[in-house]
């Protein structure tokens, strides 16, 4: 169809009237929106309507706005080289707009120019057009509405934006006008009104491949960018914070210490549960600083860890937040600072499991807390491999220790489940049997962590301790439950290819038991068929349909329930055998 409407189009583009061309711009714009790509072949056809309609002096403001946000659209969702034939003819017009007096075209204008510069100069792939001849008028364009004071508020931090991304693309072209420029920016970060945009476009610059010389703003710029961090603005704090991360990676050698301590201390404030997200890019920075910095992290380590140690210890902990902990104990522990070596980590964390009183006391944590420090002990673990061994031998008889409270033993367990699933513990020859015993015990937070360290166990060593696994289920029905929760963690954690042989014993097992009377055990059934189902879709999903004609209510209700647990949040190969089943 394209073609066609392209071909209908093309007369009317240069129409005089104004009404019908911005008709042609909106059906334009939707087509280049909904299929990205579509319009690359007949770019030669549209570009002489755009520069018409651009130039025209009898065109509305209105008709170079529309015109304008087509041409955004199109440089958007189109590959660079099909625009390069026709920059020469283009780019003018666009430079003209900027300098227009109504500022909604000049806005629109800067939006085409920012990506018009990714056109022109596309660093993430080889290009062979040469960007020389027009970074003299992009750059001048743009520098007089960066330089003016007096004009809207959107303009201004499209402005930034733009001269941004002229700098990340064409920085080395600009030779003596760059500094004076990143000098505006320093003003524009000292304005209330515009930093957020021009911490933005500070970032965007620092990530710059052609390696921008920052050093002269740096000195005046980074006590700026740390005094941010303590304002009530918290897109500005995440910007900032991502600014400083670059900066660090990128020019650590340009950073004296001084500069790095004046953002230190603004840090330890920012780590609270109160926001998990500001929280975690914090704690990402830090890691960056561990790697860059070593010795500038003892100076803070006191404030920064207690706070980090509250975060693992509550129950609001988990995902994107969660991980970055992880990664920041394993740079810390690297960087080998004193006081904060391996030992005494692994201390603070587990500080509170063990001050948690008899035998006979519950969890004094919650248990999402429990699965955290499980989490970072176990990273620590392995950044330190040496220790390992010692880790797991400590708790494997923290979980005998008749005096080990339950709270102990629940750690005790996810631990050894974080190191089973990617080490082999066939070492630990007890291990077996002290997860077993431990289904009996009186506490019910023991045993689920007992069953969950089972399965995770198993999957870093599934020839030892899936037949086993299966055959306890066959014959042991008291502890069937449990042990089906075991199944469920090895049918999740393991790659495929590697539960292929066993695929046809346990789906045998799960049939026998899908028709039990306990809803309980069968919706576990359940779920274990449902994901057992993707690990081989073309042969188990038609298995799985023929079921549903099986005369037990019990187990037609369990192979619904089995479809739901097939259905993932990401896409997945059964995704388009699923289609024929449902609806």
């Amino acid at each position: 169809q394209v073609p066609n409407i392209i071909k209908a189009l093309h007369k009317q583009l240069k129409e005089k009237s104004i009404k019908s061309r911005q008709g042609c711009f909106s059906l334009l714009t939707e087509l280049a929106s909904v299929l990205p790509g579509c319009l690359a072949d007949h770019i030669p056809a549209l570009i002489p309507g755009i520069v018409f309609s651009l130039a025209d002096k009898s065109s509305s403001s209105n008709m170079r706005i529309d015109t304008l946000s087509f041409l955004h659209v199109l440089l958007c969702n189109h590959q660079p080289e099909v625009f390069h034939p026709h920059v020469k003819a283009l780019l003018p017009s666009v430079v003209t707009c900027i300098g227009d007096p109504f500022y909604k075209i000049t806005s629109e204008a800067l939006l085409v120019t920012q990506q018009l510069v990714k056109v022109i100069r596309p660093l993430d792939k080889p290009y062979t057009f040469d960007a020389k001849p027009y970074v003299k008028d992009l750059f001048s364009g743009t520098l007089k509405r960066l330089k003016a004071a007096d004009i809207d508020q959107e303009v201004k931090e499209r402005a930034i934006s733009c001269m941004g991304q002229i700098i990340y693309n064409l920085g080395d072209h600009l030779s003596t006008d760059l500094q004076p420029t990143l000098k505006i920016f320093l003003e524009r970060l000292k304005n209330e009104i515009t930093r957020l945009t021009t911490v933005k476009a500070l970032t965007l610059i620092a990530s710059s491949p052609l390696k921008i010389d920052l050093r002269p703003i740096l000195g005046e710029g980074l006590p700026i960018l740390a005094s941010f961090l303590r304002k009530n603005q918290r897109a500005l704090k995440l910007s900032t914070l991502n600014a400083l991360d670059i900066l660090v990676k990128n020019y650590s050698d340009s950073l004296k210490p001084a500069m790095i301590e004046a953002v230190l201390t603004e840090l330890p404030v920012l780590i609270t549960e109160n926001d998990m997200h500001v929280s975690q890019v914090t704690i990402m920075f830090l890691t960056t600083l561990a790697k860059v910095y070593p010795s500038c992290i003892s100076k803070i380590s006191g404030s920064v860890l207690a706070e980090i140690f509250q975060l693992v210890h509550s129950p609001l902990l988990q995902g994107g937040a969660l991980n970055a902990i992880i990664d920041f104990f394993q740079a810390l522990v690297l960087t080998k600072t004193a006081a904060m070596g391996y030992p005494e980590l692994m201390k603070q964390l587990t500080a509170p499991v063990y001050s948690s009183g008899s035998a006979g006391a519950s969890l004094t944590l919650h248990k999402q807390a429990y699965h955290s420090i499980a989490k970072c002990v176990a990273a620590l673990s392995s950044a330190c491999p040496k220790e390992a061994p010692a880790a797991v031998n400590q708790f494997v008889q923290d979980v005998k220790s008749p005096k080990s409270s339950p709270a102990v033993q629940v750690l005790a367990f996810l631990f050894l489940a974080e190191v089973g699933r990617t080490t082999n513990l066939s070492a630990q020859r007890e291990l077996r049997t002290v997860i077993l015993e431990a289904f009996s015990s009186p506490s019910e937070e023991v045993k689920s962590a007992a069953s969950y360290a089972l399965g995770n166990v198993s999957v870093g060593n599934l020839k030892e301790y899936l037949p086993f696994m299966l055959k306890e289920i066959g014959s042991q029905p008291k502890r069937q439950y449990l042990l089906l929760h075991s199944l469920k963690e090895v049918i999740s954690c393991s790659p495929a290819d590697s539960l292929t042989p066993y695929v046809e014993d346990i789906w045998a097992l799960l049939f026998k038991h899908c028709e039990c009377t306990e809803e309980g055990t069968r919706n576990v059934v359940a779920e274990c068929l449902g994901k057992l189902t993707l690990v081989n879709p073309a042969e188990l999903l038609p298995r799985l349909r023929k079921q549903l004609s099986a005369g037990s209510p019990h187990a037609r209700s369990t192979v619904v329930t089995a479809i739901k647990f097939t259905i993932t949040d990401q896409p997945q190969p059964i995704d388009a055998l699923l289609k024929g089943c449902i609806g």
